[in-house]
């Protein structure tokens, strides 16, 4: 991939000299240019394509929301990142509205500007490989007419399903057309709302689409992880810090979703309630609480019950916030595994430029056998893999799972072959990596922090090894006796 290339628009000489440096020596390999007005920049947005561009809203002349306006006509697909003085929220929330992906407030901070820059380029680099699949599909398309017409068919049907707020819900399982009638009941109600379900179930897309369906669509749907932060910074990650708004604050107007809430430190929790309750909530170092209009929609893998008897969330808070409940079945319990699975293949075909496969009937019985532990989300991992192994019609040994495991089904013949000695070393490490894991949090009483010092790694690789084997953090946490 060629190197970044970002275009800064900014009146201040000394931001113009300083910030360039600073990003080429944080984002190794990124070429800046900067231009102090936005009269410069559109000659030089026009003669390049750039992968970001970061202005400042206060400029003589023509001013930055005049300039994202033309950027948006020019290069739509061009994310923009705004700068704003310290208090000019209204200003942000603007820029935010017209089209600028991030607001970096002044001061600088330099480690937050150069993540939301890294999110823009990521974004851009993104949007860029969909045009460009887009114009592989066509180019095949003009070479294949007589498939168009079902290559079109199949666009629209993953295009309704893709757009669609209930998205995967809505295949015919008869467990769970309960749980879409209680989105649908309680999607435009004030209710506070607590998911329960396996991990990979679906809680964040039933979050979503309960956003989608309310009347706060048009406003931020903000999604925090509970369990992916540090117990010194979920706090100040939901309500803010100096300078900083937390959470809470960016989702104004619209849905807050707070994931694997047991997670939360049990003072957090007791704050979050308040917060959610009476409505004010005061940053860490603010002297005045500020007034929000968030709806919360909170989360869990395990049931709120059994968390509340082992002592991880605190019962005051569960019964504050237990307005609705909804519970969602695992993949295992539910009766529309192949129905997902072609769903998932017909999706991924799309996305991949492939002639829609099929799946045979011996691959459709490793489906139905296996136990599925990652739930919906392992399912879609394995289809869109044997989407792009199968040359034709999936069979069964394009069913590997991805963590290097093998699919249990009984082997016919005395000629069968075994795993290879490549497939048994990887399950072997992946089962030596998760047992690991499983005693470092044993001996730190489900500590993340300690456990990745003590495995002499980093917490966010340890907390991405820990989804990738399903392994529940909370669960070695001593329960609290009275």
């Amino acid at each position: 991939m060629t190197p970044a290339h970002v275009l800064i628009v900014d009146d201040d000489p000394a931001l113009l000299q300083a910030l360039p440096e600073a990003l080429q020596l944080r984002m190794g390999g990124l070429r800046v240019d900067t231009a102090d007005s936005a009269a410069a920049a559109l000659d030089r947005i026009a003669a390049r394509d750039y992968n970001a561009i970061v202005t400042d809203i206060k400029m003589p002349g023509m001013d930055g929301f005049a300039l994202l306006a033309e950027i948006r006509a020019l290069r739509p697909d061009t994310p923009t990142l705004m700068i704003t003085g310290h208090g000019e929220r209204a200003l942000a929330v603007k820029a935010l509205r017209r089209g600028a992906c991030d607001f970096v407030q002044k001061p600088i901070d330099r480690d937050y500007f150069v993540a939301s820059l890294w999110r823009a380029i990521e974004m851009n680099e993104l949007s860029r490989q969909v045009k460009q699949q887009q114009l592989t599909l066509e180019r095949r398309a003009s070479d294949l007419e007589r498939t168009v017409e079902e290559r079109t068919r199949e666009l629209q049907e993953a295009t309704t399903v893709i757009q669609s707020p209930l998205r995967w819900l809505m295949a015919p399982s008869q467990q769970l057309a309960k749980v879409v009638q209680q989105i649908k009941r309680v999607a435009d109600s004030p209710l506070t709302i607590l998911i329960e379900g396996e991990p990979g179930t679906g809680k964040e897309l039933v979050a979503r689409a309960i956003h989608q369906l309310s009347a706060r669509r048009e406003q931020a749907f903000i999604a925090i992880d509970c369990a992916a932060k540090s117990d010194t910074q979920i706090e100040a990650e939901i309500f803010g810090y100096e300078r900083h708004e937390g959470r809470f604050q960016l989702a104004e107007g619209g849905s807050l979703f707070l994931d694997e809430i047991v997670n939360l430190p049990l003072p957090t929790q007791s704050k979050l309630l308040r917060a959610l309750e009476e409505r004010p909530v005061q940053p860490p170092g603010s002297k005045a609480p500020v007034r929000v209009d968030v709806r919360a929609i909170a989360a869990s893998s395990v049931p709120f019950e059994l968390a509340v008897r082992a002592g991880r969330f605190r019962q005051e808070v569960y019964y504050g916030l237990n307005e609705f409940v909804i519970s969602l079945p695992t993949l295992r319990e539910r009766d529309d595994i192949l129905h997902l699975a072609k769903d998932f293949v017909a999706e991924a075909c799309v996305e991949f430029g492939r002639p829609c496969r099929e799946i045979s009937a011996a691959a459709a019985q490793v489906l139905l056998r296996h136990s599925w532990p990652g739930n919906v989300r392992e399912l879609r991992n394995v289809m869109r893999r044997a989407t792009l192994l199968a040359a034709g019609v999936i069979e069964r040994e394009h069913l590997s799972l991805l963590d290097g495991s093998r699919v249990s089904t009984p082997r016919s013949g005395p000629t069968a072959l075994g795993p290879s000695l490549k497939e048994i070393a990887d399950a072997a490490a992946a089962d030596a990596e998760r047992q690991a894991i499983r005693q470092a949090l044993q001996a730190c009483n489900g500590n993340k922090t300690e456990a990745a010092r003590r495995l002499r790694t980093d917490y966010k690789t340890l907390h991405l090894k820990i989804k990738q084997h399903g392994i529940d953090a909370g669960r070695f946490k001593k329960v609290r006796t009275s």
